[in-house]
């Protein structure tokens, strides 16, 4: 046997790497690769051989342990990443979305399945309970695809990696009631506290030590690193490992608990931890999910029939619309961006290895019916969802138009990455371009999103977002790759404004011919040391832009402020925030108290940094 599954298990991985790789190349979510493998290695193999290739003796008992020990690694990598600042950035609506929006998803769907499919209750409630899950696994690889703004982007994520957990921890206690016949209210909700509770704890706690142990105690200096993240590698899987002894389920709650707080610590050698744990993440999630689609029976989705189908459409076209939008009411989510998250919200992994697991249980207790039921539900959704929403992302945001405008920077050296740190800290969409190998992994280390190539090259600009770029800055320190880059931007993209690093200063007139911005090193140095001298509490004051003041423009679209003067909307801004220029019809001017703002006119906010950012989403709502 072991022979056997050797080559097999080798293949899968192999596989997997395939479904990424294809999955980076076309833009598209690497999961409908993972999906369309499983099945030919599964249902599909069935149909054309003997027997298929991978069926539920494969793995025998192991499956259980070897879909619980990848889950914990999945959703630990998921947590990790999460970040709480950019939490900040929708928290009311992603509390609503995780507590009112899940409810709305149980209890919809739970109705649907039980009215359309006829199933018992507690079999309704518990296809509901796992349909609660959308996922890191499914919305990152979107995310990674669709630049989104940075709250649709926070709201998604938190709502996939706290449902991931909600919805397993729910599912086991509902599935006990399908077993034991169990369905007492109090006896569902204490078991699905108490799971919670033993989770948050065991996470907390291991999330400690690993603190403890990576920041306090003295790695050995040659190996810290290497220790270092198999350290943390071994602390998500103990975490999984404590929680689930104590309660089944408890470790989902474990690990995203212990992924949330060390990925929000500052600890040592973080940028090796995380393409460590990103690699080892990549390789369990691509065996894992071909080797769950590979145990589908396409049977057990044809038994469904017509319900199957208007089950899923319920649930695509009007629960999760639903949900979306009662959860943003009153939001700073535009329509476009509310119908985006409605739309694209697939569901993943926990769904469907948790219901494989209860299947085989089910089965062993003669409950065949209710597995084809619960495994036929959940994969037809899982199939329909992923293949829509998931390869359709992109093209769906396009057309409701909810991708920011992109700032490309073209040069990923010190300048190019520190420009890009004070665009990225205002909202900007930043992509840096580069091809040399080490500063595309120091600019990645640095949380840059960057694509790899020749920024001189038409489609390595087109494939980076030039075609919706609003700015695009040549940064390089070649002036003949700057100057070719700029005619580009001008001649092929159309980009609204470019601006280039001029390295020599008698190269500064071509690039003035074309009409493109220069910045030189020559020119921005003695400006510099100029206002030192003649300007020195300006020049103190503008060295601290971006940290403890700030300068913004930005465009007057809040209906509040229109037709209004300055005098008028002065006291309403942020303390220690003022209007300094507004720009109308290519004029500019410092305006006096009676000064009456118009639509489209831009502003430049002046003052201390919150207060300009607070006075910026005054100003422009839909920002």
């Amino acid at each position: 046997m072991a022979s056997e599954l050797l080559p097999l298990v080798a293949a899968i991985i192999g596989l997997g790497v395939v479904a990424q790789v294809l999955g980076d190349r076309y833009q598209v979510p690497s999961i409908i690769f993972l999906i369309i493998a499983g099945l030919a290695l599964g249902p599909i193999s069935g149909l054309v051989l003997p027997s298929r290739i991978v069926g539920q003796e494969t793995f025998g008992d192991a499956l259980p342990a070897i879909v619980g020990l990848s889950v914990a690694i999945i959703v630990f990598e998921g947590a990790f990443h999460l970040r709480i600042e950019k939490l900040r950035e929708a928290p009311s609506e992603t509390i609503r979305l995780i507590t009112v929006g899940a409810g709305i998803a149980l209890v919809g769907t739970a109705l649907t399945v039980r009215f359309v499919l006829g199933a018992a209750w507690n079999v309704a409630f518990l296809i509901g309970a796992l349909l609660v899950a959308t996922g890191p696994t499914v919305i990152t690889p979107i995310l990674d695809i669709v630049p989104v703004r940075n709250r649709v982007e926070a709201a998604l994520e938190t709502e996939g990696i706290v449902n991931d957990v909600t919805a397993a921890i729910l599912a086991v206690v509902v599935f006990e009631a399908v077993i034991h016949d169990e369905a007492s209210v109090a006896v569902l909700s204490e078991g699905f506290v108490v799971r919670l509770g033993v989770g948050v704890f065991v996470g907390l706690l291991i999330a400690g030590l690993l603190y403890y142990g990576l920041r306090i105690v003295d790695l050995s200096p040659g190996n810290a690193p290497r220790n270092a993240r198999l350290l943390v590698l071994a602390g998500a899987l103990v975490a999984y490992g404590l929680a689930d002894t104590f309660r089944a389920e408890a470790g989902i709650a474990a690990v995203a608990t212990a992924g949330l707080i060390m990925g929000n610590l500052d600890l040592p050698y973080m940028e090796d931890i995380a393409d460590f744990k990103g690699d080892i993440t990549l390789l369990v999630l691509s065996f894992v999910f071909i080797a769950l689609a590979a145990l589908l029976r396409f049977q057990d989705v044809a038994r469904l029939g017509v319900g199957g189908l208007i089950v899923v459409a319920v649930v695509a076209l009007l629960i999760r619309p639903g949900l979306v939008f009662l959860s943003t009411v009153g939001s700073r989510f535009t329509t476009e961006e509310k119908l985006f998250m409605s739309f694209v919200g697939p569901r993943g992994i926990i769904p469907a290895s948790v219901a494989t697991l209860f299947a085989v249980e089910l089965q062993a207790t003669g409950q065949e019916e209710t597995a084809t039921l619960l495994v036929g539900t959940v994969f037809l959704v899982i199939l329909v969802t992923v293949a829509f929403e998931g390869g359709f992302a992109r093209q769906i945001a396009e057309y409701l138009d909810v991708i920011p405008m992109r700032v490309i920077i073209v040069g990923g050296g010190t300048v190019g990455r520190t420009l890009a740190r004070r665009l990225e800290d205002r909202g900007e969409n930043v992509v840096i371009i580069e091809n040399d190998e080490e500063i595309v992994e120091l600019a990645r280390g640095e949380d840059h999103t960057v694509h790899i190539g020749d920024g001189s090259d038409v489609d390595v600009l087109q494939s980076a977002g030039a075609d919706n770029a609003r700015i695009l800055v040549a940064a390089t320190g070649d002036d003949d790759v700057n100057l070719l880059v700029s005619q580009l931007a001008n001649s092929r993209f159309d980009v609204e404004t470019v601006v280039s690093r001029v390295n020599n200063q008698n190269n500064v007139e071509p690039f003035e011919d074309l009409g493109v911005s220069t910045i030189s090193p020559t020119d921005a140095t003695a400006e510099a040391i100029d206002d030192l001298i003649e300007r020195p509490a300006l020049a103190k004051w503008t060295s601290g832009i971006g940290e403890s003041g700030d300068v913004q423009e930005i465009e007057v679209t809040a209906d509040t402020l229109i037709g209004r003067t300055v005098a008028e909307i002065g006291p309403e801004l942020p303390g220690n925030c003022l209007i300094a220029l507004v720009a109308r019809d290519g004029d500019v001017q410092v305006p006096h108290g009676d000064f009456t703002l118009e639509r489209g006119d831009r502003i430049t906010l002046l003052g201390d940094h919150d207060a300009v950012r607070d006075a910026m989403s005054f100003c422009h709502p839909d920002r």
